[in-house]
């Protein structure tokens, strides 16, 4: 029995030491972005001087891992990883604070704010250096449809009781205001930004507003004090009205019902969503109309004009179209629907006859109710909020999903991007606006050296000058730089993304 006992021993040292030898290759990992990620196995090396080394995990997934040091016959140390599936993504921050349903989400100031709206007509203007509130004030006594920045100070809202409002919303505006949150009861009225503007306008539907410089950048004359605005008609949902800030005149009435549309007859239903732009080619004024037919349009007014002629349109949507939004180059278009449909159209740069209604390409996601659909400003990827509580990622180059956000246990109605690598402070005109907004360290700065006299050169040289940043200037800076995916839910609850 002693000796039975004894090669037992012998057998489990040999299967050890070889378990020990050989590099036994684990399954791979499966990130949440639906990737499959190979197992990363060192091969021989030279002995591990700490054991505090860390082995690079591939791409942005953050897998459960642990690292095992064997040794060997030779005295070369080899790591394997043994590895469990990996965690789902999570977000970078919660804001919690609204008490209804957040309807809509945009970024301003460079990505240090993120305005949120929700089915009371609050408005909270978030602070992402700190993920705490700067301001809070009822906008509107119905439901938010839309807010947008305009400029550095100004901010715009649309609600659902017929107005459209601009604020002036500065730092030392922030400082009067509240911020007691709306699910947090408050003794008294909060204080509101100072007005600037307020329109008059219809809101039968749920279509938010689009804006636009009033004239295209190739203008010398183009003020940024001046704005074009298109929402629906008053009497007519179908026809779209623009108007002039900060005049408030209305300068077009945009009627698709008499329009020259290839199906006259049909009607579109109510407009559903709105981007108004011009034209990067020819600098025509250009409106993008969803509708409630699942109908997509675009109409170009000619300079010196005031007649709209229809450049393109088609309808891929089987059922109401819910949101669109154009590419940063104003090449092309994107639109979701109540279908699980996900489309992209091309945007002529003149009407041409016959009137083409092709898309580029359809998608079938199989996801109905994908609410909110936002590209990003690089033009690489866009994302989607659904009725399903899902946030989910895509490529504009092949449509494909990339990832899935899951957090929120309600349906998901507001979806924004922050802007990526947002100007500097410096002006565009200025000379050396290339070397100042030029990516540098977080924990660096620059320092000019001008060349002696006497030296040939005529070149100012920049060199790094090490700085340590404060704690606030390193939470700036990460505002700033961050990839930010807001997403707003049924729950007033909205999740912060750091993605891509």
């Amino acid at each position: 029995m002693e000796g039975f006992s004894k090669q037992c021993l012998h057998f489990s040292g040999c299967l050890l030491e070889a378990l020990c030898r050989s590099a036994i290759r684990p399954p791979p990992l499966k990130c949440s972005a639906s990737r499959t990620l190979q197992s990363y196995i060192h091969q021989p090396s030279p002995p591990l001087q700490s054991s505090n080394n860390a082995v690079p995990t591939p791409g942005n997934c953050q897998p459960l891992t642990c690292y095992s040091s064997t040794g060997t016959h030779d005295g070369a140390h080899r790591i394997v990883r043994m590895a469990t599936d990996a965690r789902p993504a999570q977000p970078k921050a919660i804001l919690r604070g609204h008490k209804t349903p957040v309807q809509a989400a945009a970024f301003i100031r460079n990505n240090e704010r993120l305005l949120t709206g929700d089915s009371d007509g609050f408005i909270v203007a978030w602070d992402l250096t700190i993920m705490r509130p700067r301001a809070v004030w009822q906008a509107h006594n119905g439901s938010i449809l839309g807010i947008a920045g305009w400029g550095h100070d100004r901010i715009i809202t649309h609600g659902r009781d017929n107005r459209l409002v601009v604020w002036r919303l500065t730092t030392h505006d922030e400082e009067v205001l509240s911020t007691t949150l709306p699910l947090d009861p408050a003794p008294e009225s909060r204080p509101k930004p100072w007005m600037l503007h307020v329109l008059e306008i219809s809101t039968m539907n749920f279509c938010a507003f689009s804006y636009c410089p009033a004239l295209p950048e190739n203008n010398p004359t183009t003020a940024s004090d001046e704005i074009l605005l298109a929402v629906p008609n008053t009497l007519s949902s179908e026809s779209i009205d623009i108007f002039h800030l900060p005049s408030r005149i209305r300068k077009h009435t945009v009627d698709f019902s008499a329009s020259s549309s290839p199906e006259p007859d049909k009607k579109n239903g109510m407009a559903m969503s709105l981007s108004i732009f011009h034209h990067p080619t020819n600098h025509h004024l250009t409106l993008i109309a969803g509708y409630e037919r699942g109908l997509t349009a675009v109409y170009q007014l000619a300079p010196d004009s005031s007649t709209w002629k229809l450049s393109y349109q088609s309808n891929p949507h089987t059922q109401p179209l819910l949101s669109l939004d154009v590419s940063p180059d104003k090449s092309f278009f994107l639109s979701s629907g109540a279908d699980a449909i996900i489309a992209k159209y091309p945007i002529p740069p003149s009407p041409a006859t016959p009137i083409a209604e092709n898309p580029i390409k359809v998608v079938n996601t199989r996801h109905a109710g994908q609410q909110s659909l936002r590209i990003r400003s690089d033009g690489l990827i866009f994302a989607t909020s659904g009725w399903d509580s899902m946030v989910r990622v895509y490529s504009v180059k092949t449509m494909k999903e990339l990832a899935v956000l899951k957090w929120h246990q309600q349906g998901c109605y507001a979806v924004a991007f922050a802007t990526v690598n947002p100007p500097t402070a410096s002006s565009p005109s200025s000379s050396s606006s290339s070397s100042s907004s030029r990516p540098q360290h977080p924990n660096s700065s620059e320092e000019t050296l001008v060349p002696e006299e006497g030296k040939d050169s005529k070149e100012v040289i920049q060199v790094p000058k090490m700085v340590e940043m404060t704690v606030r200037e390193k939470r700036i800076h990460h505002a700033k730089t961050a990839h930010w995916l807001a997403a707003g839910s049924k729950d007033g609850r909205v999740s912060l993304w750091d993605v891509y």
